[in-house]
């Protein structure tokens, strides 16, 4: 095993908690899903940084990056999938008092729109494509193919922040028996919503 890699797992661990998009998507799809069915945003995600380590292996990640208009359609895509969410968010929390928990059911998404929505989060967040074309690369050894090498770290760091996100989700979703009353279910509603909508218009407006 490379010496560096302890490193970079504790450094792709660290990432993976700092509240961001990722977060605050995997909050929303917890309270208005349960765990279980954020399982397939959190496949969303890890494909999502498959694609971007992969990328950078390839050189395609610096070639999008130098390109502005490339690279701002995928920003601007990631960004219009976090207004959406937090818009639909927003939505459901005016109507939280008035809809029965059984109605909830019946407008679950199914598992395609959970997954898309990590994949289309995680490939429209500038923070994902800058840690793959920059600081992964400095992780990978000399020793081997270096192609061979940066995939390999980039299936450790979706990976990595899979267990993140499934520790994350179990937590949130122990709390559920609380943010199920109306008045705390609606006011965390409101306050998710309007950070994914933030987010999502400081993603595709690269801020």
């Amino acid at each position: 095993m490379p010496t560096h890699l302890p490193v970079f797992l504790v450094t792709t661990w660290l990432l993976a908690m700092l509240p961001g998009a990722g977060q605050a998507l995997m909050m929303r799809q917890t309270l208005a899903l349960g765990p279980r069915r954020a399982r397939p945003t959190i496949a969303g995600n890890a494909t999502g940084l498959l694609i971007w380590s992969s990328a950078a292996a390839a050189g395609l990640s610096a070639v999008l990056l130098a390109n502005p208009h490339a690279y701002a359609a995928v920003r601007i895509a990631g960004g219009i999938v976090l207004v959406v969410l937090g818009i639909n968010t927003l939505r459901a929390a005016r109507s939280t008092q008035d809809a029965p928990a059984a109605d909830a059911k019946e407008q679950r998404p199914g598992f395609w729109a959970a997954y898309l929505a990590g994949l289309g989060t995680t490939l429209g967040n500038p923070k994902a494509g800058v840690f793959a074309i920059s600081v992964l690369p400095q992780f990978v050894t000399a020793d081997g193919p270096v192609l061979v090498s940066s995939v390999a770290l980039g299936v450790l760091w979706a990976l990595v922040n899979a267990c993140w996100y499934l520790l994350f989700t179990w937590a949130v979703g122990r709390g559920r028996a609380l943010v199920s009353r109306p008045a705390v279910r609606r006011g965390l509603n409101i306050t998710t919503g309007a950070v994914l909508l933030a987010l999502g218009l400081a993603v595709a407006g690269g801020i």
